[in-house]
């Protein structure tokens, strides 16, 4: 199920997305409270606006002016949505977005072809483990793209690895949708109630969340420790409520393929120009065929690579690396700058290890200062130099580490209202 636009030549991608282009900018100046007045005070001709390099022309849209403005950015009258959703609000405040019938099978299309890039076809079964209330898109995209797929779909929802394998051994879905670190619980639950997994019926992992892959596409110590247990394939995948469009690995794992037909990718410096071929910046985007709330030139705030090289399996797209890390979490340490996801890694390599958060605040100085506290099994001097060291080997800096333990750290790291773990708390802006 590769649609015909994957597999053309990147000249008829780009003539396609620029008509696709043209018709947004029609659309959103006509429809977009936001937009228009954009447009009206800067002064922009869209008319000028005819080739993808045009976009440099355009002003971006940040995530501040969706908090601030967000009523201003719909399309439609309120009776046209059918679905409300909202971001996390992570690293800000929640924006609500709305979905019309027509984006909702536009995001059905979306997940459909992204997993079939996974290798999920007609007739699989498959877990979900994430859920599909609370306003998050994420599980209801999941969902209606299984449903479109015409594949079986289980709603465990997430958590509760005994239900999650009560589920598996009894309908024998082929692949699960998960965050890849409750796959380690799995197989811990399984080997302490005997359960074969690797005789079980689990074929793959679609994993949301958290990052699988080095930046050459390697596996990291995460897919390591799972698959080095678990003889399964694990499949990447990154989206975003806002642009209501995911960039999923295929079997031959080297980045998240995009799709033309539903969204145009530029990745960005500090200027919000344009960076070299092979040099990492903020992942910036443009929606395509979104009805209700369409963005333009919208900055994710994740630093990325893309890469256009053809891949093996037929697609001439381009694909997304490995997300490097969140501009906002950006770190400055001892003159290194460091990435939330870097840190994960080093501490992801200690089995020992049961938990962990990272806390970032402003010191005296007024720089950087980075707080790791740590559940551990083993709690001792000895063991905490151990980690000390493993960091300054891998990262050439070692920040505070303080032991904590299970029962502190787990209602923070597994907020009931995030559908991922959150390890990362970010205090410089509250002192």
């Amino acid at each position: 199920m590769i649609p015909a636009i994957e597999k053309n030549s990147l000249e008829e991608i780009k003539n396609f997305q620029e008509q696709k282009l043209a018709e947004t900018l029609t659309y959103i100046s006509q429809n977009s409270p936001f937009y228009k007045r954009l447009f009206a005070e800067q002064n922009i001709d869209i008319s000028k606006i005819k080739t993808l390099e045009d976009l440099q022309h355009l002003p971006v849209t940040t995530k501040e002016d969706l908090q601030q403005y967000n009523d201003d950015f719909l399309c439609v009258p309120q009776h046209k949505i059918i679905d409300y959703a909202s971001t996390s609000g992570t690293l800000g405040d929640p924006v609500t977005f709305g979905l019309t019938d027509s984006d909702l099978d536009r995001l059905a299309y979306n997940e459909a072809i992204s997993f079939a890039c996974a290798g999920i076809t007609e007739g699989d079964v498959v877990q979900l483990m994430t859920t599909i209330d609370r306003k998050f898109m994420a599980g209801l995209a999941y969902f209606l793209g299984l449903r479109k797929l015409k594949a079986g779909i289980i709603r465990v929802g997430a958590g509760i690895p005994e239900m999650q394998w009560d589920s598996i051994l009894k309908y024998n879905p082929s692949y699960l949708i998960t965050v890849p670190s409750f796959l380690l619980k799995l197989i811990e639950y399984a080997e302490i109630h005997g359960i074969d997994y690797n005789n079980s019926s689990i074929k793959g992992a679609v994993c949301i969340g958290e990052s699988l892959r080095e930046q050459d596409f390697s596996m990291n110590i995460l897919s390591k420790k799972i698959t080095d247990k678990w003889n399964i394939r694990l499949f990447s995948t990154y989206a975003s409520t806002e642009m209501s469009t995911a960039f999923t690995e295929c079997e031959y794992g080297q980045g998240g393929h995009h799709h033309p037909e539903l969204i145009i990718v530029e990745v960005l410096d500090e200027n919000n120009r344009p960076v070299k071929n092979g040099e990492t910046g903020e992942l910036t985007f443009t929606t395509l065929g979104i009805e209700a709330m369409p963005l333009l030139r919208f900055k994710t705030g994740d630093i990325v690579q893309l890469h256009n090289e053809p891949c093996s399996c037929g697609r001439h797209t381009l694909r997304v690396g490995p997300v490097v890390g969140r501009k906002k979490q950006m770190i400055k340490y001892k003159g290194t700058t460091l990435y939330p996801p870097a840190m994960n890694d080093v501490l992801s390599s200690f089995d020992t290890i049961e938990n962990h958060l990272i806390e970032i605040s402003t010191n005296d100085l007024g720089t950087d200062e980075i707080l790791i506290k740590i559940a551990a099994k083993n709690q001792t001097p000895e063991f905490l130099q151990e980690i000390k060291d493993h960091f300054r080997a891998k990262l050439r800096v070692t920040p505070k580490i303080e032991f904590a333990t299970k029962e502190v750290l787990n209602p923070l790291v597994f907020n009931p209202m995030s559908r991922k773990p959150i390890r990362f708390f970010d205090y410089r802006n509250t002192i």
